[in-house]
């Protein structure tokens, strides 16, 4: 009979207790997949004894110590779901130490600290696997290691974030409010109470660099990335897409051209038949473009406690039975060893979407396209809508723009462009904002057509 696989599993809360579950509910096809070699949860490391759980591991030793827990010769694989990059660095790294293999859900960790980590586990010839750091259920690790390794990849797109996409999906298909979208997406889980590192991008830039790493070979550490989150996007930015055909969605980006790849997280205005547009709720999704297959599409749970746990799981049985240590060997990830650079997101050519609060008065629209022009930018399409009455508007402009107590009549200016530079584009978006006839900083953002 083959020898058990003893597992401390370092976290024990959502995630964690999915992994508990699935270990404990399905042991026996546990260890048929992982060639006769029983599972086997020695330690659970939670912070709160005292918190009721919703499992129960019978012989599992429950406690605070993750030392004890890592340091155990009956432990030969240590999970690490408990987030962050200060006390989750220290686990990985002891863990290795001792001779264990490491499962890890935590692309934080893994963004700003994978050569360290990397470099551990080669010189204690042991392996890290990170499957559900990116996507939750979605297999998207495996599959740019492994079922696309005949290709270079050339592009990718994806979805990263339920929470953002829970948000404009709401925002796209009712007509609420972002703020309105984030209530509801707190009230039903989606969304933590501080949500800043979903809406703010932080959390698809994360995922893009571990993509970027195994797909390129690039080190991009999250302040690499540059990003923009969706809190600027209002209602009338959704409703104008939508008049355009379009749906907005915030978007992790990896795009190769000259050996450098050029990494951003941002909204993007993409057609309603493109298959990421029509990626709905919480739900993940990334395309794919390699050079060989083609265009590939990978959709489903991005996160959740039994859709992670899956990926954590699958985890460890490629540990089981040898596959991963033979993958690890291979991929030589987070080495250094790479034939791509990483470029600056501002070389990137796309056509834009820019709308403007504009005082309907003669002469404002030429400013706003001789901004655009002197930045050699051609615009595809302008709709103005009929002008509104915006008393509250006058208090917040520069003196000289209005009359004392006149309302000011702002028009929406919605302009297409033409294919330019990211970087051209910012400074004319820039010189805009200073236009007098121009209420606030323009809203823009890429389209992908």
């Amino acid at each position: 009979m083959a020898e058990s696989l003893g597992i401390a599993l370092v976290g024990c809360g959502t995630v964690g207790t999915g992994v508990a579950r699935i270990l404990t509910e399905h042991a026996g096809r546990m260890t048929a997949r992982a060639g006769g070699r029983s599972l086997v949860l020695r330690h659970l490391v939670v912070r709160d004894l005292a918190k009721p759980r919703d499992v129960v591991v019978p012989g599992a030793a429950v406690g605070t110590d993750w030392r004890a827990a890592v340091a155990d010769p009956a432990v030969q694989i240590v999970v690490e779901l408990i987030g962050g990059t200060t006390i989750a660095k220290d686990v990985v790294l002891a863990a290795l130490a001792a001779g264990k293999h490491v499962v890890t859900a935590n692309k934080a960790l893994l963004a700003a600290h994978g050569f360290e980590l990397f470099e551990a586990a080669r010189k204690a010839e042991r392996v890290i696997c990170f499957e559900a750091a990116v996507a939750g259920g979605i297999p998207i690790i495996r599959a740019l290691g492994e079922s696309l390794a005949a290709n270079q990849i050339t592009g990718i797109q994806g979805i990263l974030n339920g929470t953002s996409n829970f948000i404009l999906s709401a925002m796209a298909e009712s007509g609420t409010s972002y703020s309105d979208a984030l209530k509801e997406a707190q009230r039903l889980g989606y969304a933590e109470a501080d949500p800043t590192l979903d809406v703010d991008g932080s959390d698809a830039a994360h995922k893009l660099a571990v993509l970027a790493q195994i797909a390129f070979g690039v080190t991009a550490q999250p302040g690499d990335i540059e990003k923009q989150g969706i809190a600027g996007i209002d209602a009338m930015d959704t409703r104008f897409a939508a008049e355009l055909g379009y749906t907005i969605k915030l978007l992790a980006e990896a795009w190769v051209a000259d050996k450098t790849v050029a990494l951003h997280v941002a909204p993007v205005l993409l057609r309603r038949t493109d298959p990421l547009a029509q990626v709905r709720g919480a739900f993940n999704a990334v395309l794919v473009t390699g050079d060989v297959v083609g265009e590939t599409l990978f959709q489903g749970a991005g996160a959740g406690m039994m859709p992670t746990a899956s990926s954590v799981v699958a985890d460890i049985l490629d540990i089981a039975v040898g596959r991963a240590q033979k993958t690890f060997a291979a991929a030589k990830l987070w080495s250094g060893k790479t034939e791509f650079a990483l470029a600056p997101s501002d070389k990137v050519r796309s056509r834009f979407y820019l709308r403007a609060l504009v005082r309907d008065e003669p002469g404002v629209l030429a400013d706003v396209c001789r901004c655009l022009a002197n930045e050699r930018i051609s615009i595809a399409s302008i709709i103005q809508h009929e002008a509104v009455e915006s008393p509250a508007l006058s208090a917040d402009l520069p003196a000289g723009r209005t009359g004392e107590n006149q309302p000011i009549l702002m028009v929406p200016l919605v302009i297409m462009t033409h294919v330019a530079e990211t970087g051209r584009f910012r400074a004319a978006a820039k010189a805009l904002a200073k236009l007098p006839g121009v209420c606030g900083p323009a809203v823009f953002f890429s389209v992908d057509d």
